[in-house]
């Protein structure tokens, strides 16, 4: 019998189907080397997953509108959120790189940990199905939702720029991915003049990390 891993033991569960575990946390750059599997259907399926489960649960939190629901569940499960929960069984710790992935901070990568914390509930969901996928979700993400601060840098942006009546405007740069997964580049101008550039896994999300980018650099102006 394979002894209980010390992330199985952080997740409160034991994953009977060990390479489901292995291959949730395998990033492109490992399996290319290695000729193995990677995390990237497994995460298609997570994220589903806690799609769905943030849904329900914000359902029966009672929240009265379809759109305040929406907006609540886009910020509790997007990157910058996912990294959050993932930080608390130090996820990036577990994940197999290779060696592009390790000598460019994969570690430390935002998009390849909120990846990884979705194919872990894409693998338990395979492995044991919707019960015990619901059951990790109240053990390992609702207990950090209020810590989860998910500031709006575009209105923060807005609100500073506004004084000068100066023109925001966001701009798609490139996108790439299949169509499950894509990647979106985006540009925030002032007038004529590129502030920042954000990557996000939408189009909403690559603006947002534009604007923060953005206020970096005025900050340190």
């Amino acid at each position: 019998m394979i002894p209980i891993s010390p992330l199985e033991q952080k997740l409160g569960i034991e994953i009977k189907n060990k390479d489901l575990l292995t291959q949730a946390l395998t990033h492109a750059s490992y399996a290319n080397e290695h000729n193995s599997p990677d995390n990237e259907r497994l995460e298609f399926l997570g994220d589903a997953v806690i799609g769905l489960l943030m849904g329900d649960y914000l359902y029966h939190k009672g929240i009265p509108s379809e759109g305040e629901m929406s907006k609540k569940r886009a910020q509790l499960v997007c990157e910058e959120a996912l990294n959050h929960y993932a930080r608390k069984i130090n996820l990036s710790k577990e994940l197999h790189l290779g060696k592009g992935g390790e000598l460019s901070n994969g570690r430390l990568n935002p998009s390849i940990v909120a990846d990884a914390f979705e194919a872990i509930f894409g693998a338990v969901f395979l492995d044991q199905g919707f019960h015990e996928a619901k059951a990790l979700f109240y053990r390992i993400v609702t207990p950090y939702l209020d810590e989860v601060v998910i500031k709006d840098y575009k209105s923060t942006l807005q609100e500073l720029v506004q004084t000068d009546r100066r023109n925001i405007s966001y701009h798609l740069e490139a996108q790439s991915g299949p169509s499950h997964d894509r990647v979106f580049t985006v540009s925030v101008r002032m007038d004529d003049i590129t502030l920042g550039i954000g990557v996000g896994r939408t189009k909403k999300e690559a603006e947002q990390n534009a604007a923060r980018e953005a206020l970096n650099i005025l900050a340190k102006e």
